[in-house]
């Protein structure tokens, strides 16, 4: 019988704890392949999956679900299946997965929000983030408006990097672009990160580990650890914890990018902050 490779096992980079978020499949832009590469690199004791996994929006519109989709699924249920403790914490694009809290699924746990304690004891509460976002609470029309802008965004990337890889270029973000420059979107960036940060500290714990906002982040903020998975739509990143707490920020894509696909890569530099301290320069 025919097996996908996502049937493989792991025999990569073990950590205690690995945070993933705002995968998104079931759309075009959902960068499958990469993820399935770094899940082989990548395994941990616990893995927690920080909501909009799958997009429930896009897949009412239109059905999309190519064989590298199903093995990603098929990989984190070979994980649980191994011993891996998998927490899967739903967002917007998949709120459906709310209506099962306190389910397993294949050995996934669904659950609403999660506090995580840390190897030093750092408690780091885990949500996915857009019930703070007011476009989402109070304007849920607004928010499939912007989601149908950004899938344009990502249209017009296609079609762009095309033509930039005739020419040898690398990839270019038309969106990430625009939410780096637009002074909305920056300050929009910076209130999501303050009011995370402030429902952390309301909630007594010392951090927070979200997604949502498709923009990674490790950084303190007035005293509370701020941690945003990112995304693997164009960021392609995720948090890792080691065994000593240490949490890490790993940008897939640029070490494939820089590193050719290395069998065991290392972090990205300048990305390594313990949970107890603050950032700490990668000795990558």
């Amino acid at each position: 019988m025919q097996t996908s490779d996502a049937d493989h096992d792991s025999d990569g980079q073990r950590y205690r704890t690995l945070f993933l978020s705002d995968i998104h499949l079931g759309t075009r832009g959902c960068r499958a392949d990469m993820l399935l590469d770094f899940l082989r690199e990548y395994d941990a004791e616990r893995i927690y999956l920080v909501g909009d996994i799958f997009d429930g929006w896009r897949l009412k519109r239109g059905w999309y679900w190519p064989q590298s989709h199903n093995d990603v699924v098929q990989k984190l249920l070979r994980k649980a299946r191994k011993g891996a403790e998998i927490i899967y914490i739903p967002g917007n694009h998949d709120e459906i997965m709310r209506h099962y809290l306190g389910t397993h699924f294949g050995g996934i746990e669904v659950r609403d929000r999660d506090i995580h304690t840390t190897a030093d004891g750092k408690r780091l509460l885990v949500i996915h983030g857009d019930q703070f976002d007011m476009v989402v609470v109070n304007a849920k029309w607004l928010a499939h408006v912007g989601d149908w802008a950004y899938a344009c965004a990502l249209g017009l990337n296609f079609w762009f990097n095309g033509l930039r890889r005739l020419w040898g270029g690398q990839y270019w973000s038309l969106s990430k672009w625009a939410k780096l420059r637009v002074k909305q979107a920056v300050n929009f960036i910076g209130a999501y990160e303050t009011i995370l940060s402030a429902e952390a500290r309301k909630s007594g714990v010392d951090g927070v580990v979200c997604g949502h906002i498709h923009h990674a982040a490790l950084m303190d903020l007035n005293g509370i650890r701020y941690v945003n998975t990112g995304d693997w739509v164009e960021s392609c990143t995720a948090i890792t914890e080691d065994h000593d707490g240490t949490l890490r920020l790993v940008d897939w894509s640029a070490i494939v990018r820089e590193r050719g696909r290395p069998r065991v890569p290392t972090l990205a530099p300048d990305t390594a902050i313990h949970a107890a301290g603050k950032p700490q320069k990668s000795a990558a």
